[in-house]
């Protein structure tokens, strides 16, 4: 009692040296006797990159392949992917890349509920394709849709005036009908975009044009279906996915994975990384919604 009224100070930080240090030799226990585990296993490794959800941007997924294809512990990469498709431009972006990379190190791909449109073409790129019996797949094929809204402004009395340069312009407005020749202009368009895709697709899996034609119609198929028509290679889940990768990439042994990190969604940088007239840009503005992507009224599932 003496000493901690002689010398407060240093008994303080007395004990709050030895709760860090109770604290680091705990964390260490924990971290050794099993949590730690994998990520104290140096050895070779398979790296796991998901693709979740609608793809609108292909940043994160160029950076983690990117980032794999450097690793030299990497020895293969897993794409794991749950997406209906999406925007045309990412999903060439990172098809693209996962050609690259195969280059360096295997890819196998993964599909996991739905790997269908924008999600089936970035898969085709793999040097492998997984998928479970029941995943939804398929539906190659390029939608583009515009909303009308001509008849709403009519009753409620607004009249809309377009001023532009050229007879194309204002294409896919919102506030009037479209033209037959302006349905022919996006229609080629469309079509060139979908021999883009059909064209990926018959290369990577070395399939006959024709082939791949007389199934690209959107319509979608189990990966049992998908399977027999040659879309994917074999029947499995993602640890299959995963052991087939270690094999193709030399490992031997048990398997060690490690998951790319997944970049959170920020309000702040949203808020504060855009302007005010970009925020209300994407809120209000009529886009080009020319995509990959398979969009049913309502999802499957089972029961």
């Amino acid at each position: 009692m003496t000493f901690i009224k002689k010398h407060p100070f240093l008994f303080s930080i007395l004990v709050f040296s030895i709760i860090v240090a109770t604290t680091i030799i705990t964390v260490t226990v924990v971290f050794f006797c099993g949590v730690g585990k994998k990520a104290l296993n140096f050895g070779e490794k398979v790296g796991i990159i998901e693709v979740n959800g609608v793809i609108t941007e292909s940043r994160s997924t160029l950076k983690s392949l990117k980032q794999f294809r450097k690793n030299s512990k990497i020895k293969a990469i897993v794409l794991r992917i749950n997406s209906p498709g999406g925007a045309v431009g990412p999903s060439q972006e990172i098809y693209a890349e996962v050609k690259k990379t195969k280059k360096v190190k295997k890819v196998v791909a993964s599909m996991g509920a739905i790997a269908a449109s924008g999600g089936y073409y970035i898969a085709a790129a793999a040097d492998k394709i997984v998928a479970n019996p029941g995943t939804i797949t398929g539906s190659i094929g390029v939608l583009m849709q515009f909303t009308n809204i001509e008849e709403l402004l009519k009753k409620i009395g607004l009249t809309a005036v377009v001023v532009k340069s050229g007879d194309y312009k204002d294409i896919g407005s919102p506030l009037r009908k479209m033209t037959p020749k302006e349905r022919k202009l996006l229609q080629g368009f469309v079509n060139n975009i979908y021999e883009q895709f059909v064209s990926a697709v018959a290369e990577s899996r070395k399939l006959p044009l024709e082939k791949v034609k007389a199934v690209a119609d959107g319509r979608i198929f189990s990966g049992e279906e998908a399977k027999r028509l040659g879309l994917i290679d074999t029947l499995g889940n993602l640890e299959d996915a995963i052991d087939l990768a270690a094999r193709l990439g030399g490992i031997k042994g048990e398997v060690s994975v490690v998951y790319a990190k997944e970049k959170r969604f920020s309000l702040f940088e949203y808020v504060f990384g855009s302007t005010l007239s970009e925020i209300i840009k994407d809120l209000f503005s009529q886009k080009y919604t020319l995509g990959y992507l398979w969009q049913p009224e309502k999802g499957i599932n089972n029961g």
